[in-house]
């Protein structure tokens, strides 16, 4: 069975006009204008033998037309303005090493574009290197790829602490780009940690807000009703940063506001302080207001005697014992009222440094 249908510029070929003919052997459908074949897939012209599409509008082919006729032997793409390009690599590809269908002329298929292939032989196209770019490309992009991974984890493992470091640091100065000219509410910001809790309320906060008539900020109870939370070891974790508290305020903006809203950070040290990731964050945000306004806003009251290798994690901890204002609490049982009287001294301390690097001496019992 043959079916011709030839010079149609109008025509639109629909899949179902070829259902009542599935025995079709011979289709020529040239000089019509087609631009594609896609109908081809569902006409299910499974005994088809023979297509001319001679003088049709066909650029682009996509080969996978070819497999929707398993009988298909004979294919004539002739006078058709075929482009040169990446676009048709594989077909050129199937033309080549196809041995089911004969494609007539296909040696003397030409390029009618782009304008560098133009009048040249379409299977003179070396369509392997669009293959060997897109290897390329796609080798560069996994390498890409693994090299970011790679880099993130680098990132994350080893300078995770200096990046959480930077960004708390442009925080505290943004805020106190914010808080200039504002009062300070408290005389003192007491950083501690929560093994230690018990002490800085059984000796610290009798001592210096009932007799001494200091005003003290404490995490438990100073911070915004709706924003207090338990100081746990989940707050030491490295989950503590994506913690925001119901109403209000994260606690990284508590501590902010806490340290810049007192005259001076009070930081109780013991072991438990010193390997606490959150109690180094609030030091060093207590380190840079100093370092920052140049004032004398840090106070360092060791609850332990810590030796000099483990304070060494803590090298900014190191330089300001040098030249900050401590007391020891070690070795005081016998002496808590000269011990009391240096920490009020230390926070009765103006707030201007002198001149010197070695500005303030240390205080040791």
């Amino acid at each position: 069975m043959v079916l011709k249908i030839r010079k149609n510029n109008d025509w639109r070929p629909n899949p179902a006009i070829f259902q009542p003919v599935t025995a079709l052997e011979t289709l020529d459908l040239s000089k019509n204008h087609l631009k594609s074949l896609d109908f081809l897939f569902e006409a299910n012209l499974t005994q088809l033998q023979k297509l001319i599409l001679q003088n049709n509008d066909l650029s682009v082919m996509n080969e996978k037309v070819f497999e929707a006729l398993p009988s298909l032997q004979y294919l004539d793409l002739s006078l058709n303005p075929f482009v040169c390009n990446c676009s048709n690599a594989g077909f050129i590809h199937w033309v080549v090493f196809n041995r089911r269908v004969y494609v007539e002329g296909a040696f003397q298929y030409k390029c009618a574009s782009p304008q560098a292939h133009l009048g040249a032989f379409l299977l003179d196209f070396n369509y392997r290197w669009c293959w060997e770019s897109t290897g390329f490309f796609c080798f560069v992009s996994s390498s890409a790829l693994v090299l970011l991974v790679i880099l993130c984890s680098f990132i994350y493992h080893f300078l995770r602490v200096q990046l959480l470091y930077s960004f708390y640091l442009l925080r505290a100065f943004l805020y106190h780009r914010k808080r200039q000219g504002c009062a300070e509410i408290y005389d003192a910001f007491v950083s501690y940690n929560v093994h230690d809790e018990e002490w800085v309320y059984r000796e610290l906060v009798p001592e210096l807000e009932e007799r001494q008539g200091w005003k003290l900020c404490l995490h438990h109870r100073d911070f915004q009703p709706g924003e207090r939370t338990l100081k746990s070891s989940l707050l030491h974790s490295l989950f503590y940063d994506s913690i925001v508290l119901c109403s209000g305020k994260a606690i990284l903006e508590n501590i902010i506001s806490a340290i810049y809203s007192s005259r001076k950070t009070l930081c109780v040290i013991s072991h438990q302080y010193l390997h606490s990731e959150w109690c180094s964050r609030e030091i060093q945000m207590a380190s840079f207001r100093l370092l920052d306004e140049k004032k004398d806003v840090l106070v360092l009251l060791f609850l332990e005697e810590l030796s000099s290798n483990q304070l060494s994690p803590f090298f900014r901890m190191r330089k300001l014992l040098r030249r900050r204002t401590y007391v020891s609490w070690s070795g005081a049982r016998s002496h808590r009222g000269l011990f009391w009287e240096k920490v009020r001294r230390a926070l009765q301390s103006g707030t201007e440094l002198p001149a010197e690097a070695c500005c303030l001496q240390t205080c040791d019992l």
